[in-house]
């Protein structure tokens, strides 16, 4: 078929499309007078919400919501997710708000979390479906848990703890070159209302090889290994004081071994159960810091003790209109106080009015502090493959964008076909 009998008939099937897809859009489920909800979360599979639960309609704007749900999540002790369900109502049902928790296991598939958070976001709605001219139409039903699963739940042979091992790898290549990447983490963890004990260590190992011109090979490897502790105690509501610990090694940054222990104290503004929606900390911690490099440094050291302090301050907030993190630190050698570094960062996503939302990222930082640089010049290829750190005063990253969303203020439909379908 020639190129201009090709378009022909492609422009004919592009015509046709709307014909026959109209009897089928007609037949939807008839929401007239259903509440309007605007789903506000960043972790909810909305496809499988809008499947599932139709007695409501979604909208895409908050403006035009009877109810604007804010769903906002944070990690629990035993490794799942803790989702609270803030339900803000609008317009008539202004005033009317409530909120409810759902507590995804660690061991829950994708499958088993979506439909608990489904459960919960179900029946928060009913109080204000029932004020809908689809009250009517709603059932409440009841399963009977079983009698001995209360008992059951109050026996942790485990105390709590959470422990996960993990390990992947990856080969890829070309005539030019491969790579080779091996990675390996374990972590251990406890959380009690009392005490949060965290510990984490993970390692990752890569070597790229580069054929250059007349033949020449150019291998790079990578080795990163970091550990990290914390236990924490928690002393009241806004209070709590800690223990950290960290140990790491690598060939970017010319550590052979480097070790850190400190103890600290933090503050929260906010009590410390509203985190989910905001949080404004201030954290201090002092401790001592033992370096062995892998090659000479600029100072001249092959490995140095060293006390350090450091102040930092973070702002966490998600409500209505949108949400915004910033922090910011300061982090200072007390036994070299010329040496230290500030670091600042802000994000912010607001949506200033209907359809329109503008998002601002960045983060910068003042170096003073890069005592295991190595001594002499790095290469061509050393720069080109990030093999070295490389000595800099400063660091930036900004980030900023604006979305405006107009047209039909319902967001029911979920369509999934041709979803991989791509152009060239």
């Amino acid at each position: 078929m020639s190129p201009p009998s090709f378009a022909a008939a492609l422009v004919v099937c592009l015509l046709l499309i709307p014909a026959l897809a109209a009897p089928q859009d007609t037949q939807v489920i008839d929401r007239t007078g259903a509440l309007r909800v605007f789903l506000d979360c960043n972790s909810c599979d909305e496809n499988y919400l809008r499947t599932e639960i139709t007695f409501i309609n979604y909208v895409r704007d908050r403006a035009d919501a009877d109810v604007h749900v804010l769903v906002t999540t944070q990690g629990t002790g035993g490794g799942g997710i803790e989702y609270t369900i803030k339900f803000i109502g609008l317009g008539r049902f202004a005033g009317a708000d409530q909120s409810l928790t759902y507590v995804s296991a660690q061991t829950n598939t994708e499958d088993e979390r979506r439909a608990g958070f489904a459960g919960q976001f179900r029946l928060g709605l009913v109080r204000y479906a029932a004020d809908t001219p689809l009250a009517p139409r709603l059932k409440v039903t009841f399963d009977a848990p079983e009698a001995k699963a209360a008992a059951a739940a109050q026996n942790d042979p485990w105390n709590f703890w959470v422990f996960r091992i993990g390990a992947s790898g990856n080969l890829e290549g070309q005539e030019s070159g491969n790579e080779k990447r091996a990675r390996a983490s374990l972590s251990a963890n406890r959380t009690t209302e009392a005490w949060k004990m965290n510990f984490a260590a993970e390692g990752e190992y890569g070597r790229e090889k580069f054929v250059l011109d007349e033949g020449e090979i150019f291998t790079s490897i990578s080795r990163n290994i970091e550990a990290d502790a914390l236990v924490a105690k928690s002393l009241t509501e806004h209070w709590s004081a800690g223990l950290v610990g960290a140990l790491e090694s690598s060939i970017f940054s010319n550590y052979a071994l480097r070790t850190r222990a400190a103890a600290g104290i933090e503050y929260d503004v906010f009590p410390y159960s509203q985190s989910t929606r905001r949080l404004l900390a201030l954290q201090y911690t002092i401790g001592g810091e033992m370096a062995d490099y892998e090659e000479v440094t600029i100072y001249g050291k092959t490995s140095e003790n060293l006390v350090d302090h450091r102040l930092a301050s973070t702002l966490e907030l998600r409500q209505p209109w949108g949400s915004a993190a910033a922090s910011f630190e300061v982090a200072q050698y007390l036994s070299q106080p010329d040496k230290y570094r500030l670091s600042a960062f802000g994000g912010l996503e607001v949506r200033l009015f209907k359809g329109f939302s503008v998002e601002f990222f960045g983060e910068v930082s003042r170096r003073r502090d890069q005592l295991s640089l190595r001594r002499g010049d790095a290469t061509n290829e050393e720069i080109l493959v990030r093999q070295r750190e490389l000595a800099t005063g400063y660091e930036y990253d900004f980030n900023f964008g604006i979305s405006y969303s107009f047209g039909s203020i319902f967001n029911n439909v979920v369509n999934p076909r041709f979803r991989n379908a791509g152009g060239f």
